[in-house]
């Protein structure tokens, strides 16, 4: 298979560029750059010129879609509504608000309506992470003692849950009620990875059930079967990819997000796309992420 066309949809750079989502309804893509508190606003059906930035408040990690005219965002202290018309935000509910060492992380919302989560140390910090469930407002800790949670994705059918310790290096799936997105049994080992650079980070899953993977340092997409293969290997034009998501009309292109942190200036050099946010045409069909349902 030939590989895709890749090109940089936004040339801003990025500290820590992350948790993209798409709205069909208005074709506009949204991510953020964590660590500058920044969030981005792409008008796929445009594509003219770079995106419009809107500063935040807070360091915010995930965008989860409600309808066109909201979102919830992914906060260091909690879940954020966030009116698009002009900015508004609300707290919805608070996530690990009294832990000022922690932040939220990557996330992504399972079929149901309900919110997969996670959280980590502000530096990194070992075991300080954990993934929550949350749906409505009741927020449930599913798992705790990850350093860099990421990867969470679901399969089609709703019936699994992958996740990843970025810091471990083993991508895991866990059998879920598909009507709640609730684990109905302990996580399992899918696919360790080991040999060649970089960690796996940010994930989606397409029509086949194949979990993309962005990896970190390793200047590729990996593509994982749901046998727990790796399939295929795409390199980008980015040292440090961190999280895709399907985007366009019929989803076959995927927005990729990336970083320069922990980058000094000769490894930003040998890396002239530092940073940058990536549209690939991917040719194969992906899942739109599910809307947060508020009244889960």
């Amino acid at each position: 298979m030939p590989d895709p066309l890749i090109r940089v949809l936004d040339p801003t750079r990025c500290h820590l560029g992350e948790g993209p989502s798409y709205d069909p309804v208005t074709e506009t893509a949204w991510w953020v750059d964590i660590l500058e508190c920044r969030l981005f606003e792409v008008p796929l059906d445009e594509q003219t010129g770079p995106a419009r930035i809107h500063a935040l408040p807070m360091m915010v990690s995930d965008v989860a879609m409600i309808d066109s005219s909201r979102h919830l965002l992914a906060a260091e202290d909690g879940l954020y509504i966030r009116t698009v018309r002009d900015g508004q935000l609300s707290l919805f509910c608070p996530l690990e608000a009294e832990d000022a060492g922690t932040r939220s992380n990557d996330g992504a919302v399972h079929s149901s309506g309900a919110l997969w989560i996670s959280t980590m140390g502000r530096n990194a910090e070992t075991g300080r992470g954990a993934i929550y469930h949350v749906a409505g407002t009741r927020v449930t800790r599913l798992f705790a003692g990850l350093t860099i949670p990421n990867g969470i994705a679901f399969s089609p059918d709703g019936t699994t849950g992958y996740f990843i310790d970025t810091d471990e290096g083993v991508l895991r799936r866990v059998a879920l009620d598909p009507a709640s997105g609730l684990p109905v049994a302990g996580p399992e080992t899918h696919y360790g990875h080991s040999g060649g650079e970089g960690g796996i980070d940010g994930a989606a899953v397409d029509e086949q059930g194949l979990i993309w993977t962005a990896r970190f340092g390793g200047a590729c997409l990996d593509a994982y079967s749901p046998a727990g293969e790796r399939v295929r290997t795409l390199p980008v034009p980015v040292r440090q990819p961190t999280c895709p998501t399907f985007v366009g009309r019929d989803l076959k292109q995927m927005l990729v997000t990336s970083a320069y942190e922990g980058m000094d200036e000769a490894a930003r050099a040998a890396d002239p796309e530092h940073g940058r946010t990536l549209l690939v045409d991917l040719g194969v069909r992906g899942l739109l992420e599910p809307a947060f349902r508020l009244d889960a």
